[in-house]
């Protein structure tokens, strides 16, 4: 998996911890990080975007790239659009994928919103550059009520465009998860027609960095690097 697509099952629900967690475990493994945000969105030019923050969590190891910044927090679509700026293209993400892959182990390429989210007018999304990529796509989902419709929705839409997913991560797992969430952990892999791959605790991203960087392994499955 040289490049590996992370999309969520709706927003906020920890994409870029997740993301965060990957290049962590990757780095102390010796292996060189590429992470790749296609349409940063709700974001000043001047202020830190999610690669910063997957540089503060996994290290100063990992090369970073920005394709377009759009100030308020909407869909890359629209954000572009009432800021007067370019859409960023499939072929300009799969094209930068490649370009990253060319020098380095892995590279992660963190979507904005969901799978289906549209990137410019004609109706692009996260999909269509990963199947320009011809790169698997790792859900990261919710884990308490509505995250199985979310996740086989999100999982037939990526058997729709011919993409295969290495699997789930939930991205924000309860210090005292509910009767749905434990439930989901024997659920979501029916629902998503793919193997669960880890967990990522809730609170993650306000460890030290350097508890991150130790404990990241530990919430991935051997299949993205960890040990859980």
């Amino acid at each position: 998996m040289p490049v590996l697509f992370v999309t969520g099952t709706c927003t906020e629900i920890g994409k870029t911890v997740t993301t965060a967690a990957l290049a962590a475990t990757a780095l102390g493994q010796g292996r060189s990080v590429a992470v790749l945000k296609p349409a940063q969105t709700g974001v000043a030019a001047h202020e830190p975007g999610d690669t910063a923050e997957v540089v503060r969590l996994a290290g100063p190891g990992v090369t970073t790239a920005e394709l377009a910044r759009y100030p308020e927090p909407l869909a890359p679509a629209t954000a572009a659009r009432r800021a007067g700026l370019p859409p960023v293209r499939p072929e300009e993400i799969a094209e930068a994928a490649a370009k990253l892959a060319a020098s380095h182990d892995l590279v992660l390429v963190e979507g904005a919103g969901g799978l289906l989210v549209r990137f410019d007018d004609e109706g692009s999304t996260l999909a269509d550059a990963a199947r320009l990529a011809e790169a698997p796509v790792l859900v990261v989902a919710q884990a308490g009520l509505g995250a199985l419709n979310a996740v086989a929705l999100t999982a037939l839409a990526l058997r729709s465009y011919g993409i295969e997913s290495p699997g789930i991560v939930v991205g924000s797992w309860p210090t005292q998860p509910g009767l749905a969430a434990r439930c989901n952990l024997d659920d979501f892999p029916e629902a998503a027609g793919a193997p669960l791959l880890g967990r990522i605790p809730e609170g993650a991203g306000s460890l030290p960095p350097e508890e991150f960087r130790t404990r990241a392994p530990g919430w991935l499955a051997p299949a993205l690097g960890g040990t859980a």
